[in-house]
């Protein structure tokens, strides 16, 4: 009989409804980011005369809670209605973000606030993120994660080929703090979306009495005894550490007072240079059914940071500067959704359900933890070497987390299905 059913062609995602409605409100909010991504670090930079130091700690403070995930997580596990707490998260962002406009609109908007509004988003993010692996394997059968992965990497693709664009279209038109209603819209609707879907609350997984403490260290140790995902923490969180040194509030500080492009070249350059994600998150299923999911994943881990080092060279007419710049920004688009589609799809196949939230909490506690830090340490190179030479040393090493995968089974998993058991229940 299990043998009939995997010879059943799987029914389309698009014609479940549920799916439908998370996949639209994750488009329409992934569209407000981008939007935000670029208008925040140019409101501290126009608005606030900022300085390179003061617009890498804003990028910092957004994922200084992912430190505290570790414990968020295992709260989050305590939580039966994880869509509730995806829609609580939702709410708490776009009140967060509509302060900003209204400070704007008062005179007085301040550097202290960009950083408590980035803290606090940044908090709510953190734990939507922990409910959302749940919430995840929930709606999509195991048979399809690679694909559901696919389409939601796909929508935040498309945000981030059109969400530069319009975002530097709203900056020049609206100003870039009356930009940021846009985000905050956005979390509206994906509120109001999840809101449609029924799904029963799950029993917690864990334990009444136990401490959160325990709770969350359980979670860390099962990252750190299982192979895959003990590799992948490591290969991920260089990634980010790199990656972040070379921040997207740096890049646009570079691409305004370097390579001097006005803001809407620069969300128009960014926007189409992130093409590249889109094609990256279409054709993540097809590469891994080419060469494998886990040689996938390794292919993505060098194309991510390495043409950090492109935009750093960019230099002649402003048409070569906006041009090189877009170019960096689709060659990482596809290396970082090669990367994203095919690991979440692993990591989701191999955490045990009692253990959803706390692996993820754990995970993002290292993984995003280093994020703040290499975004200071990108904002001191900065000031020390310059943005040029910085840039440089993040493409250099980013490409140095594939060495964690190289002695590990990631780059021998060809197929979900036939190369990863089913996780079995975690001992606790």
């Amino acid at each position: 009989m299990t043998r009939l059913r995997a010879l059943v062609p799987p029914v389309s995602l698009w014609r479940d409804r549920r799916f439908v409605l998370w996949w639209a409100g994750g488009a329409v909010s992934q569209l407000g980011d981008r939007v935000s991504e670029l208008a925040l670090p140019l409101i501290a930079i126009g608005v606030l005369d900022a300085s390179a130091g003061q617009v890498a700690w804003l990028t910092a403070l957004v994922w200084t809670p992912n430190l505290l995930a570790i414990v968020l997580g295992a709260w989050v596990e305590r939580r039966a209605d994880k869509r509730q707490l995806m829609i609580a998260t939702d709410l708490v962002r776009a009140g967060v973000l509509l302060t900003v406009p209204g400070a704007y609109l008062w005179g007085n908007l301040t550097l202290g606030q960009l950083y408590g509004v980035a803290l606090l988003t940044g908090l709510a993010s953190v734990v939507a993120g922990c409910a959302w692996q749940p919430f995840f394997t929930r709606l999509v059968p195991r048979s399809a994660y690679v694909d559901a992965n696919s389409k939601l990497s796909a929508a935040r693709s498309a945000s981030l080929v059109a969400g530069p664009a319009l975002g530097g279209g709203l900056v020049q038109t609206l100003t870039a703090p009356v930009a940021v209603l846009v985000d905050a819209l956005s979390f509206v609707v994906s509120a109001l979306l999840l809101g449609r879907i029924r799904l029963d609350a799950q029993a917690p997984a864990t334990h009444p009495g136990t401490s959160l403490v325990r709770e969350a260290r359980e979670g860390l140790a099962h990252v750190l005894k299982e192979p895959i995902l003990r590799a992948s923490l490591g290969c991920a969180t260089t990634l980010n550490f790199f990656t972040f040194v070379s921040s997207s509030g740096l890049i646009v500080l570079f691409a305004d007072r370097v390579l001097e492009l006005s803001p809407g070249v620069i969300g128009l350059a960014i926007g189409i240079g992130a093409s590249g994600s889109l094609v990256g998150a279409l054709a993540a299923p097809w590469l891994s059914r080419r060469i494998g999911v886990g040689r996938s994943i390794a292919v993505g881990a060098v194309l991510f940071p390495a043409p950090i080092a492109l935009a750093a060279v960019a230099a002649g007419p402003i048409w070569a500067r906006a041009g090189i710049l877009g170019a960096a920004h689709f060659l990482v688009g596809l290396g970082v959704m090669l990367f994203d589609v095919n690991l979440n799809s692993l990591q989701t196949a191999v955490i045990p359900d009692a253990l959803r939230s706390r692996v993820t909490g754990a995970f993002s506690t290292v993984n995003y933890g280093v994020r703040p830090l290499g975004a200071v340490v990108g904002g001191a190179l900065a000031t020390a070497i310059g943005l040029r030479a910085t840039l440089v040393t993040a493409a250099v090493g980013g490409t140095l987390s594939l060495l964690w995968l190289l002695p590990s089974p990631i780059p021998g998993v060809r197929s979900l299905e036939r190369d990863v058991p089913a996780a079995a229940p975690a001992a606790t």
